[in-house]
């Protein structure tokens, strides 16, 4: 687990920040509110930190799957709208989301798969050098970084991790990374081309860490890795110093095995 800052972990100070504000069933308070609270009582910790454990304690937002050390211990709020919360009411509340049931995950894949044809002009075809769904990239890319960059890691937020990272409003980053100097580095996956708009939701991403995450003096730099660069993508960040672009390639090799020598 990443080093706290103060001698509780953030997890810990929102509960006691519940406390201390002696809320009662079915009062709703908003993110807004509870970064306020922690700027005045824990100024060290920053709002996209706070959104974040909002988001594991909120019994029915899936985007707490994405935190592997979410337990029963966070079951603690009930999500009502984006940015709005309550307390959790066990036994009327529709139970917490803690893993994804089959149902879900094939739900999902479905899901994806569909988006990723809608938004490619090629077929997947046996052979092809490129993932199928976007959260294959994404998990491949998250466990080895370093394929990227010599010294670049995951981030950790405590004990939140930069894998799908709440950005506010709903939106999430595919990958949060640091690099070996410490600066900020958002990571944005497209699984097949990649064109010329996902550069403002880059760019977006990256000035939300600037202002909701990086200290005053931390780089914050941006990466798109897609199979294949559009010439507009290309052409787009020819003059974007904090931003890289990176393709990857898949190599398969299928051997075949001898077959086993019986006796006669």
């Amino acid at each position: 687990m990443a080093r706290t800052i103060y001698d509780k972990t953030t997890r810990a100070l929102l509960k006691d920040m519940l406390v201390s504000w002696n809320l009662q069933t079915g009062q709703v308070f908003t993110a807004a509110r509870a970064i306020q609270w922690f700027a005045t009582n824990y100024p060290k910790l920053k709002p996209g930190s706070i959104r974040a454990h909002l988001v594991q304690a909120a019994t029915n937002d899936p985007s707490r799957l994405h935190h592997p050390s979410t337990n029963t211990t966070d079951d603690i709020l009930f999500k009502v709208a984006p940015g709005e919360f309550r307390l959790y009411e066990a036994g009327k509340d529709p139970a917490p989301i803690r893993e994804m049931v089959k149902g879900d995950i094939a739900e999902q894949n479905i899901e994806e798969a569909e988006s990723a044809r809608e938004c490619t002009d090629e077929t997947n075809l046996p052979g092809s050098t490129e993932f199928l769904l976007e959260k294959d990239l994404q998990r491949y890319l998250a466990e080895n970084l370093e394929c990227i960059e010599p010294g670049l890691k995951l981030y950790e937020d405590e004990d939140l991790r930069g894998i799908e990272y709440e950005a506010g409003g709903g939106r999430r980053i595919d990958i949060l990374a640091v690099d070996r100097n410490g600066a900020f580095v958002v990571i944005e996956l497209k699984v097949s081309r990649g064109y010329d708009r996902v550069i403002g939701q880059l760019l977006r991403y990256m000035n939300w860490v600037r202002r909701d995450l990086a200290e005053l003096d931390q780089k914050v730099r941006g990466i798109i890795v897609c199979r294949s660069m559009s010439e507009d993508l290309l052409l787009a960040c020819s003059s974007m110093k904090d931003v890289e672009l990176f393709e990857y390639k898949l190599s398969v090799a299928v051997t075949k095995v001898p077959a086993l020598q019986l006796p006669e």
